[in-house]
């Protein structure tokens, strides 16, 4: 059983938007319900964390936005933009869900813990260098990325983001550079309306950026088809030394803000992969982190299940799943994200050689 931490606290309930607001303490709390159990509990550890120092948000961030971030610390509302509203303790909560990834980087670089999954919030792919936007104050991750390379100085650090919206900070913030790949599932044409299959990246980083932009409606096997014949052919190509997830739940079937159809035996699959090409290029460095999702049994079962491979105890989630119970129009959406694979496939191969890296 492999060695697996939990970043939780409490504070991140803390964060509270406003009434009515998707991105509730709610999101959090049916998962940390779940770990509160003895039983579900066991085999995890738990490390305690600080909270970020300023000057490592401001490896990603500008000093303006770090101050206006701030500005809101107390204060019992604000808005940073129409969608991205904070509380009193919201401020804090941002430097601690900062914290708790650049504390997982640590610990997976000193072989403390084999991987480890950030549940924190607010989230933070959409955060850019001089704006919070979608629900993100600052970009957990691309500040991960960033302590990584400058604390431990990694050459190659892959993103992969599955969350339903594309995590335009996130590609904004690594797009003229060769020591990050940023890579994005999501659907398409949406919030924030970036991720065509033509962003590549600019300069240095050319053909470090790939974008998979879908319709909407793909389940389980659409995002395995992309997993086997995209991501792990990827990945075994560019062999990062660490490997960052940016989890979305809001592709969960039946989620609020989204058309996708995945499943927890889906995100089980998704996740599965990963741990295993963690420990193929990687020594299995691979931190997770938790992005959007918006209904509760969703968050629930898809952090269960995405958990339980981290750990390796596996769902039952063999693939190809069963399409018996598709419709029509399920059906034509799959068609429809299978060209815009190929099509990706067909960007992603002008950059990359990566028939030689299929199984």
């Amino acid at each position: 059983m492999r060695k697996t931490a939990i970043y939780r606290d409490d504070l991140f309930l803390d964060h509270k938007p406003g009434a009515g607001h998707p991105e509730s303490p709610d999101r959090l709390r049916v998962i940390y319900d779940e770990l509160d159990r003895a039983e579900i509990a066991a085999p995890f550890l738990f490390p305690d964390f600080a909270a970020a120092p300023l000057e490592t948000i401001a490896l990603n961030h500008s000093a303006a936005l770090i101050d206006r971030v701030r500005s809101t610390a107390g204060r019992s509302h604000d808005f940073l933009d129409a969608d991205t509203q904070t509380s009193a303790a919201s401020f804090d909560a941002a430097l601690k869900a900062v914290g708790a990834l650049t504390d997982g980087v640590d610990r997976l670089m000193a072989g403390e813990i084999d991987n480890c999954f950030a549940l924190v919030r607010p989230p933070g792919h959409h955060a850019e260098a001089e704006r919070s936007m979608g629900f993100c104050l600052f970009n957990n991750v691309a500040v991960a990325a960033r302590h990584a390379i400058g604390k431990h100085g990694l050459e190659r650090v892959f993103i992969v983001d599955w969350d339903l919206h594309h995590g335009n900070g996130t590609q904004n913030s690594f797009y003229e550079n060769d020591r990050v790949f940023y890579l994005s599932t999501h659907q398409y044409p949406y919030y924030p309306g970036s991720g065509g299959v033509n962003e590549t990246g600019r300069g240095a980083g050319k053909g470090f950026t790939a974008n998979v932009p879908l319709p909407g409606g793909q389940d389980d096997r659409a995002y395995a088809t992309i997993w086997n014949r995209l991501i792990t052919p990827l990945v075994r190509a560019y062999r990062p030394q660490l490997i960052l997830v940016s989890c979305g739940f809001d592709i969960y079937q039946g989620d609020p803000l989204g058309a996708m159809l995945v499943s927890a035996r889906g995100f089980a699959y998704l996740t599965r992969v990963m741990v295993s090409l963690a420990e193929e290029v990687c020594n299995g460095r691979l931190l997770v982190t938790l992005e959007g999702g918006y209904n509760l049994t969703g968050m629930r079962d898809g952090s269960l299940a995405v958990l339980a491979e981290l750990l390796g105890n596996r769902l039952s989630t063999s693939l190809p799943i069963h399409l018996d119970k598709r419709t029509g129009e399920d059906l034509r959406r799959a068609a429809v994200d299978l060209l815009s694979l190929e099509e990706t496939l067909g960007v992603v191969k002008t950059h990359w050689n990566i028939d030689e890296f299929l199984d």
